[in-house]
């Protein structure tokens, strides 16, 4: 049976990098089928997306950086600075939920900073050079203040995430420290042997199993 550490955190969202919207609208419409709908722009990391459904509790955030967005002092997340114009998009990172981030948070994840936009407060730990933890491998974690999941807000896709594969030249490293996190009873998460750092969603869609991303 799963303790109760294993059961408070979760896969929350998987986020696609690109360097502009259009240009990750564009590839989460080939690959799915759907395009992502109207998202949110984020003033402290200079960035905004798009979103879509993945159910009632996931979802798919395409980040890019906004070109309106004033100069900021500090890396934005998901690695985007490292991104030039003509950087095709990629799922680059992926956003674990959990209740007691403070326990759940390591060296490996960055600092636990506290967030807020439009009345709402929430906690995320930001790697200092901003990029994704062991290059997408571990989780972004974040902990909201409350309320519903912002997923039930966003339309019906008709998507549902089945699984997240993660490569990694040191898989059984991330392994353990998922493990470690309390991931190791999370449905769908799995770890293999990469050349290099990719991550892999199956998707269930309308048209039938797609995938997102390279192995």
């Amino acid at each position: 049976m799963a303790s109760q550490r294993d059961l408070s955190i979760r896969l929350d969202h998987l986020v696609v990098v690109a360097a502009s919207l259009e240009a990750g609208s564009q590839f989460v419409e080939q690959a799915l089928g759907i395009a992502p709908g109207p998202g949110r722009r984020h003033p402290h990391m200079g960035t905004h997306n798009l979103l879509l459904s993945l159910g009632p509790s996931a979802y798919l955030e395409v980040a890019a950086i906004d070109p309106q967005a004033p100069p900021i002092a500090r890396p934005r997340w998901f690695g985007l600075d490292d991104l030039a114009a003509t950087s095709a998009p990629r799922l680059a990172a992926w956003v674990a939920n959990t209740d007691d981030i403070l326990s759940v948070a390591s060296p490996e994840l960055g600092d636990v900073q506290t967030m807020q936009r439009e009345g709402r407060m929430w906690q995320m730990t930001v790697t200092a050079d901003g990029r994704p933890p062991l290059s997408g491998a571990a989780p972004v974690l974040i902990q909201r203040s409350g309320g519903a999941h912002p997923a039930a807000a966003l339309p019906e896709s008709g998507l549902r995430l089945r699984a997240l594969r993660i490569y990694h030249p040191a898989a059984t490293e991330v392994r353990a420290l998922l493990s470690k996190m309390g991931l190791s009873t999370q449905a769908g998460v799995s770890v293999a042997f990469g050349t290099t750092c990719s991550l892999v969603a199956d998707i269930d869609t309308p048209l039938g199993a797609r995938s997102l991303g390279d192995a």
